[in-house]
Parts: C-alpha cells; sequence; structure tokens
C-alpha cells in the first residue's frame, strides 16, 4: 500500500495568528508597496485590493518595474531556494531537479501564511519559489512580493485543468499554477460513531453527536471551522463579510463547546487513525494520508470522509508561484514546470504528500480501482466538476478579514 506524508508533521500547526487584525500587522510590516495594496500609500498613490470572486474575475496588475523574465535565457547555476509548507513536496524530486540541471536545492518551509509572509516581508529572505493561497493573491501580486511568469518556461500547465490555466482569481494564470486541490469535509470512525452525516437533515449537525463528546474536532483554521458553521446555517458564500452571519456562526462553535467538548487541531490525519477523534472536520488529502497512521493491524475501512455528494462543499487550490526578489528566475520558472510534469506531478501525490494535482492525466475513478485511495475513502478524491459546484475561500477586504478574526479568537476564549 502506498504511504503518505501528510501536509504536516506532528506538533506543526497550520494556523493562522489569532491578533485582532492580521491584515493590520500584515499592513505594518511589508514591503511598502504591499501597505499600498492594503489600503495605504507609499508613493502618493495606491493600488486598490482586488477581491476576486467567480463573478468577478480578477486580472492581477503587472507594473514596468516588475515585468517578467525574458524568453530563451539560460538556468542560473546557483542554488535554487524553495520555501514551502511544511512536508509538502517529495524530496527525492527536489533532488531529481537539481540532477536535472546540475544545481542545489534548498528548502525551507514555514507552517502558517501569516508567518511566511512575515518573512518575506522582513527582506532578509532570498527565496526562489514559494506556495502562496488564493486569499492572499491580490496582497501579494499588488505588492511586488511575486513576479510576472513566462509561459513559455513553463509549457507544462497544459497538463492541469482547465480552469487553473486560467484561474478566476488570476485571470490569464500571471502570477500562479496549481500544485494541488482538496475539499474540506468531515472525518470520522466508521467503528465509533453511527450512521453517517448523509443519515441527517442537516449533514453538519453531525458534529452535535454527544455519543462523541470529548472526541469531536474541527480544523485549527479559523476559516475552515467558520465555514463549516456558515454552511450549517445554508449560506454558501463562505466570503461574508455579514457581521450577523459571522455572530451566528460564532454561536454554533461556542455551542459545540458546551455540547461535546469541541478541540481544535490540523492534524485529522493523525487523531482519527489514532482514535483521539471519532468526528474531525478533516481536508481530503489528510484523509488520503489517514490509513498509513493506523495501528497495525486496523483496517482502512474504519475510517470515513463525508463531502457533500452534488459538490456543493468547501473546496480549494494550493499553488506555485516565483518571487520577486528571486536569484535564479529562470531556475525557478524551470521548478514550477518540472514540478507540472504527469510523472513528477503524480509521483509527488501518490509517493508523498497524500494532496491531489489537478492533473487532467488522472482518471478519478482509477485512483480508487488502483487502490491508491481506498473505496471507503472515495468521497476524498477531487475531481474537476467539484470546483464548478464547490466553494472557495477568498480574500476578504480588511475590514471583513478583522471580523473573522474576532469571532475566531472570541471562540477560542470560550466566548
Amino acid at each position: 500500500m502506498t504511504t503518505f506524508h501528510p501536509r504536516e508533521p506532528r506538533g506543526i500547526h497550520r494556523r493562522e495568528f489569532l491578533t485582532r487584525s492580521a491584515l493590520g500587522a500584515l499592513g505594518l510590516t511589508l514591503a511598502p508597496s504591499l501597505l499600498a495594496a492594503c489600503g495605504g500609500s507609499s508613493s502618493g498613490s495606491s493600488v486598490a485590493l482586488q477581491l476576486a470572486r467567480p463573478d468577478n474575475p480578477v486580472t492581477l496588475p503587472i507594473f514596468e518595474d516588475n515585468p517578467m523574465i525574458a524568453s530563451g535565457l539560460a538556468p542560473e547555476q546557483g542554488t535554487l531556494k524553495i520555501y514551502n509548507w511544511v512536508d509538502y513536496v517529495w524530496k527525492k524530486k527536489l533532488n531529481d531537479f537539481g540532477k536535472k540541471y546540475g544545481v542545489k536545492v534548498e528548502l525551507t518551509t514555514f507552517a502558517t501564511m501569516d508567518e511566511a509572509i512575515a518573512k518575506l516581508a522582513s527582506g532578509a529572505t532570498d527565496f526562489d519559489v514559494f506556495y502562496p493561497t488564493p486569499d492572499r493573491l491580490s496582497r501579494l501580486a499588488a505588492g511586488k512580493v511575486l513576479q510576472p511568469l513566462n509561459k513559455d518556461y513553463v509549457p507544462n500547465l497544459a497538463n492541469m485543468w482547465e480552469a487553473f490555466q486560467d484561474p478566476f482569481y488570476d485571470v490569464g494564470a500571471q502570477y500562479t499554477v496549481p500544485y494541488t486541490v482538496y475539499t474540506t469535509g468531515i472525518g470520522y470512525r466508521t467503528d465509533k460513531i453511527k450512521g453517517t452525516p448523509d443519515d441527517l437533515d442537516n449533514p453538519y449537525d453531525f458534529y452535535w453527536d454527544t455519543s462523541a463528546k470529548g472526541k469531536v474536532w474541527l480544523l485549527d483554521d479559523s476559516r475552515e471551522a467558520i465555514s463549516a458553521m456558515l454552511l450549517k446555517d445554508g449560506i454558501t458564500d463562505l466570503n461574508t463579510e455579514d457581521p450577523d452571519q459571522i455572530k451566528a456562526a460564532q454561536a454554533h462553535l461556542l455551542d459545540l463547546t458546551k455540547k461535546v467538548n469541541v478541540k481544535v487541531s490540523t492534524s485529522d490525519y493523525e487523531n482519527l487513525p489514532q482514535g483521539k477523534a471519532w468526528i474531525h472536520q478533516a481536508w481530503s488529502g489528510s484523509m488520503v494520508s489517514a490509513p498509513s497512521y493506523l495501528p497495525t493491524g486496523v483496517n482502512a475501512d474504519v475510517l470515513g470522509y463525508w463531502y457533500p455528494k452534488d459538490g456543493h462543499g468547501p473546496i480549494g487550490v494550493d499553488q506555485m508561484a516565483v518571487l520577486k526578489s528571486a536569484k535564479n528566475p529562470v531556475l525557478a520558472h524551470l521548478f514550477l514546470d518540472f514540478m507540472l510534469d504527469e510523472k513528477n506531478s503524480y509521483d509527488n501525490f501518490v509517493q508523498f504528500v497524500g494532496y491531489q494535482p489537478p492533473l487532467k492525466a488522472i482518471d478519478p475513478d482509477r485512483l480508487v480501482s488502483d487502490e491508491v485511495v481506498p473505496a471507503n475513502l472515495a468521497s476524498a478524491v477531487v475531481r474537476e466538476s467539484d470546483f464548478d459546484n464547490g466553494y472557495q475561500e477568498l480574500e476578504l477586504s480588511p475590514d471583513g478579514q478583522v471580523l473573522w478574526q474576532n469571532a475566531w479568537a472570541k471562540f477560542q476564549a470560550g466566548g
């Protein structure tokens, strides 16, 4: 059986800092151009923050002092420096790339996007490749943290789903290429819990199963946890900035604390198979990894993963980009292309990360029939059509960011 390694190792949490305003903090510490993107100004003018939505595609700005590199350049011979999430790339692939181009590859990791952006903002880094999320992309582009891509160096982008060759949050894929896709649903222990979320009129009421008191967990991520509570109320705008809707979601979270002593963690891949959790909000890629954490002799069929059959649930994509400060921009472009190669992309998925790339060549049904994904976890397979139906957590306005962060902080403080 394929062994997967999770997105994050034990003890590392991909979570947000619980400041009053994470966005405000970034505005004070990032480069002046990014401060402008957050609403300030560094040169008498400001760059408006563009909030991309499926019905409001955004073409990110390109600046004269931050152009794409020219075509036809030879790759540099320096050390390629990659800044990525913890345990989110198979190191064999880094070695393979280094051998192909005769260079060294250096990997530095981060646990949260806030941590990563703060480090980039310090100016004390010289990374070439970065893995941003769509909910920060407009700020990163407007702040000239990323450089626009010359896709002459990235022909393998054509291997990816059409939606990511021209995504609504980066029209023309000017700054990003896709890395992996995932859904957010409910993981559970079939040997501990009776029934499934589909047995309930409201599947999100599954979290309120009092028989699992003390064994119910949400993801330690404000966007994910609050989004689940919004969906419970039938609200599908997971980027809402309506104070009443966020307040109601917060009330649900506090009620979960009262009714089932809910806990939070991003160790969904570990908590469920080891029995620490019986119900756990979970990422699909973590559930694909979870069987590797089961005790010896325990079959993977004790694990279940619920995601709406109609695809109307949270869905997301992680991306790769080249930093403006890259000392090896040609090499960085070639690395993006290397990771979008069909074999490299698939191997990285099945041999290590467990998070699925949006690769055209992958037959979702064969992932199950070939036992890459256990049949009982087939709902963790992401299909291209899911992005037509799913709801993405995207960039918020400064006021919206404060609203969400305050609700999360109050929940964590117990109200």
